[in-house]
């Protein structure tokens, strides 16, 4: 195999059970036909709402070298460069578990109710710091995010950081089972996903499914802060793992000593393995330093060097949609935005408030939370929200502006002087806001994925004009 090539068409045939009558090569692995590159082999998925064989065209257009197919699609000519298979999903599983069996890698799988992407970013930075690693870009961590993953891993990685999310139970299993990792580490259970699950009980035992594949001797890292800790060691235990924990428990492996917060980062002093190590991370929030105990815990667990591993942290920042903090320009000064807008859960919005209150304020602005409707919570829901009151008055937030039917339960409980303005959904609460922010003021901007706090952060740059003095004779 050329050192190029990712996957020839012969390698692929094998792995899949396919046919591939023209011979072929693949730098890369794709099942979205807008984000092709050069050399990808586009695989054709069947969705509820869309089937990939329709793009297949667009993706040779767009430089795909090959695509798997489970027909010939209309178009596309009988001596292109296809690989055929019965089924297209099954084909992508396939190849993840081909690339899984013939690379060598050590795999750290993470999942958890929050804070896993930020961790595998942060395993990722360290990890490949010291060696060839592979791990799962933006959030592809679900059943298509998961295979595809592992059919990108190129065959000479050392190291591995797969992330595995879930909706309901039963989910998180099969991703196991395809990565096999080394290592699991589970950052925390909250009560997210609700609506799918009788009790957070439940949460638990789907997130602990991660250990249904993992090799044998295998690692399983866990926040012993966590109400779930003991289910989640007992259910570790009885499959046979090694229980490494962390957190702020005196007892735990990995321990946090002190931490010091700051605007811009933190400074952690922690005890890994009795081992003593002090380390900057480049994203604000106690949410972070929790985290960065887990994954210094499962990087150690994973062979890495420790020392090493607590330089990297400090290249860390929050991205974008999970903390990522910008100043834009406005009117006569500027304003900060702290973008969270990715997704939101009780757990998350209290330490999303903290954030906000951290730093230097500019003395002519207020702290204000633009907050989304939190989704996924079941009957609960209105409760849920409404509780955050007690968290906004706490951090001294100055003003709330809420977006949502559900945010309103908090709107409403709110004192008269920190509500700001309720609004229907995100886009016209962004046309509110462009009239009320000030110059020096500084926004958190947070909710669910589904409540399209994005549009805000995309579009709040640009104020409303200043109202026009009235004039007279």
């Amino acid at each position: 195999m050329e050192a190029f090539a990712l996957w020839t068409s012969d390698e692929a045939a094998r792995a899949s059970q396919g046919e591939a009558k023209v011979a072929w090569t693949a730098s890369g692995v794709s099942i979205d036909s807008r984000a092709v590159q050069f050399g990808d082999l586009f695989i054709a998925l069947r969705g509820p709402n869309f089937d990939g064989h329709k793009f297949v065209v667009d993706a040779f257009a767009r430089g795909a070298s090959a695509a798997m197919v489970d027909h010939l699609p209309e178009g596309v000519s009988p001596n292109a460069n296809l690989l055929v298979v019965k089924d297209t999903f099954a084909g992508l599983n396939a190849l993840g578990a081909a690339a899984r069996q013939r690379c060598g890698a050590r795999v750290v799988g993470v999942t958890g109710s929050v804070g896993k992407t930020g961790s595998k970013e942060m395993l990722r930075a360290i990890l490949a710091d010291q060696a060839a690693t592979h791990a799962s870009s933006g959030n592809l961590n679900n059943h298509w995010g998961v295979p595809l993953t592992l059919s990108r891993m190129p065959v000479d990685s050392h190291y591995a950081v797969i992330e595995m999310g879930m909706n309901h139970a039963g989910e998180i299993g099969p991703l196991s089972k395809l990565a096999r990792p080394h290592v699991a580490l589970i950052t925390n259970i909250e009560p997210v996903h609700l609506e799918s699950f009788a009790n957070i009980e439940g949460i638990a035992d789907a997130k602990a499914e991660i250990f249904e594949g993992m090799e044998q001797g295998g690692i399983a890292v866990l926040n012993r802060d966590n109400t779930l800790f003991e289910r989640l060691r007992d259910a570790a235990l009885a499959r046979g793992l090694q229980v490494v924990d962390f957190g702020q428990h005196p007892q735990a492996r990995t321990r946090l000593i002190k931490q010091v917060p700051n605007a811009g980062c933190s400074c952690v002093a922690a005890e890994v393995d009795g081992q003593a190590i002090t380390y900057k991370i480049g994203a604000p929030g106690a949410h972070w330093v929790i985290n960065s105990l887990g994954v210094l815990a499962a990087a150690n667990a994973m062979g890495a060097d420790l020392a090493q591993a607590g330089l990297a942290l400090a290249g860390i920042k929050a991205p974008k949609g999970r903390g990522e903090r910008q100043q834009r320009p406005w009117r006569e000064g500027s304003i900060d935005i702290i973008d969270d807008s990715y997704n939101a859960s009780p757990p998350s919005m209290r330490a999303a408030f903290a954030v906000l209150m951290m730093g230097k304020a500019d003395k002519r602005g207020r702290r204000i939370a633009v907050l989304g409707d939190m989704l996924e919570l079941g009957p609960d829901g209105e409760k849920l929200h409404a509780e955050l009151a007690a968290s906004v008055l706490e951090h001294g937030i100055d003003l709330v502006f809420a977006a949502g039917p559900l945010m309103r339960a908090l709107f409403d409980v709110l004192p008269p002087e920190k509500r700001g303005r309720h609004a229907a959904n995100s886009a016209e609460l962004l046309e509110i806001l462009r009239g009320q922010v000030k110059p020096g003021d500084t926004l958190l901007i947070k909710g669910s994925r589904g409540s399209k706090m994005n549009v805000i952060v995309d579009g709040l740059h640009t104020p409303a004009p200043a109202p026009r003095a009235a004039s007279g004779w």
